[in-house]
């Protein structure tokens, strides 16, 4: 639809909904009541992004198809959607075993080295340099790995375990939550066999981010909490690479309780996750991951976010190290941290700030902003006080954020 953008909210639910489906039957898939769902049809009162992720999940669309930031089926540009599709191809050519015509692929430190730019993308919100480099990855990767033995063998599980989970980190950033679950079965399959128990840690908690985009939120922390019991490491004597995979399990788990309102499993979530963060002592990267005290502060930020603990959240934000993030932070998580400060600013009255917060995140990275659920939530917030600013604000970072 030319106008989606013009729709309500309400509106937009109800088109997504269709005669097919009742109000009662989506208050059924969704889990919420049925009050609630004439209520969100009406545009009565607002949808926490709790409900928002459900109905999304039930209506089998993203977020900001029904906040109208993008039309059903039309969101991604020309670009994106065939670097979807090239990723999608090599996902499924490697896994099934379509790598025939690559006669000479490229060394273990090559592929090694292209993975790493693949996450480089990816946390850059550069999806079409992701696809690139994680198609060379998988299909020349799979090449070589058939025929290796021994240490090579294991480096290349390693490589490629990894670049399946870029891509299906990739892939559930824009909804395509089949290709993430497939992607990620290959990775856990390679992570088995060559015996890695960090990496089969960090591939359970992008897991636990699929459910929690699919709203699957007791799935998305009983597979974080499990994944974390499995590698918990003695604080004393845990290697490095442990302490980093548990403490982003912890975060995973954290973030999936905020979202189910639970405050007190969420805080002791977060809790281990800063003491672990203690332990590292400093923020490292570890298979395109980064854990340490700056993740355990930011995330901690959005956590109280979704429990509306404004004060708190923007308490934590306003500390003397939080005012100028570490330059090895990427694009994305920068920006994540950004929009839920936004949040919170907004929360609590501070519109201006808020309405700032969020343009210096359009204007940072313009494409990532248009699949996220959080610049619509500011933006009703902000109508509220003044409809012509947030036109402004629509116009300067190119993404539509009044209903």
């Amino acid at each position: 639809m030319s106008d989606w953008s013009d729709l309500t909210t309400g509106k937009r639910i109800k088109h997504l909904r269709g005669s097919d489906l009742t109000q009662q039957g989506l208050a059924d898939a969704t889990g919420l009541s049925l009050a609630l769902v004439q209520k969100a049809e009406q545009d009565r009162g607002e949808l926490s992004v709790g409900s928002l992720l459900k109905l999304a999940h039930a209506l089998n669309t993203d977020v900001a198809v029904i906040l109208g930031q993008q039309a059903p089926r039309r969101g991604m540009s020309q670009d994106t959607r065939a670097a979807l599709r090239r990723l999608s191809d090599a996902v499924h050519d490697s896994a099934l075993g379509e790598w025939d015509g690559i006669d000479d692929p490229s060394s273990v430190e090559e592929l090694g080295r292209a993975r790493d730019r693949a996450w480089e993308a990816y946390w850059a919100s550069d999806t079409v340099r992701v696809s690139s480099y994680a198609a060379q990855v998988l299909l020349e990767g799979r090449a070589r790995y058939a025929g290796a033995t021994g240490g090579e063998r294991e480096r290349l599980g390693s490589i490629l375990a990894s670049t399946y989970r870029v891509a299906a980190s990739c892939s559930n950033g824009f909804g395509h939550r089949d290709l993430a679950l497939s992607a990620l079965t290959s990775a856990k399959l390679l992570a088995k066999d060559v015996d890695d128990p960090v990496m089969t840690a960090l591939l359970e908690s992008t897991l636990s981010w699929i459910h929690l985009r699919g709203a699957k939120l007791p799935r998305a922390v009983a597979v974080a909490e499990r994944a974390a019991l499995a590698i918990e490491p003695s604080f004393s004597s845990g290697s490095r690479p442990q302490l980093l995979a548990y403490g982003r399990l912890m975060i995973s788990a954290a973030v999936a309780a905020s979202r189910r309102e639970d405050a007190s499993a969420a805080d002791d979530y977060i809790s281990q996750a800063h003491a672990a963060a203690a332990r590292l002592g400093r923020d490292e990267k570890l298979y395109g991951t980064s854990f340490g005290p700056t993740a355990a502060k930011t995330e901690a930020v959005g956590i109280h976010v979704a429990l509306k603990n404004y004060g708190r959240a923007l308490a934590l934000a306003g500390q003397p190290d939080m005012k100028k993030l570490p330059a090895s932070m990427s694009k994305v998580a920068r920006n994540r941290y950004k929009l839920d400060v936004a949040l919170a600013q907004c929360a609590v009255g501070l519109h201006d700030q808020a309405a700032d917060t969020l343009v210096e995140v359009g204007l940072d990275a313009p494409e990532w902003v248009k699949h996220q659920a959080l610049p619509g939530v500011i933006g009703k917030r902000l109508a509220k006080v003044s409809t012509a600013r947030v036109r402004r604000i629509s116009d300067v970072i190119g993404v539509s954020l009044l209903a």
